[in-house]
């Protein structure tokens, strides 16, 4: 017997899709614009700020994991 998506009810449809979107901004969404976040300040926040930002990266730590393979974050070359 195959499958068939119109067999389900909008209301399940629904909640699938709720929470297929929650996962996609908790998975790719927040960590992303964490990231660009964590790019701009890493070398300028001060110590409330850095801990509030590792409280975050702790809860999204999950999401970090699944795009840290395609992010670079090495020091910029300085003048000398």
């Amino acid at each position: 017997m195959p499958f068939d998506l119109s067999t389900l009810s909008p209301t399940v449809l629904l909640t699938a899709a709720i929470y297929v979107g929650l996962a996609g901004i908790y998975l790719l969404v927040v960590p992303g614009l964490l990231y660009v976040y964590l790019n701009q300040r890493w070398y300028v926040a001060g110590s409330v700020e850095r801990l509030l930002i590792y409280a975050v990266v702790f809860v999204f730590f999950p999401g970090m994991l699944v795009l840290s393979p395609l992010l670079n974050f090495r020091p910029k070359r300085r003048e000398v």
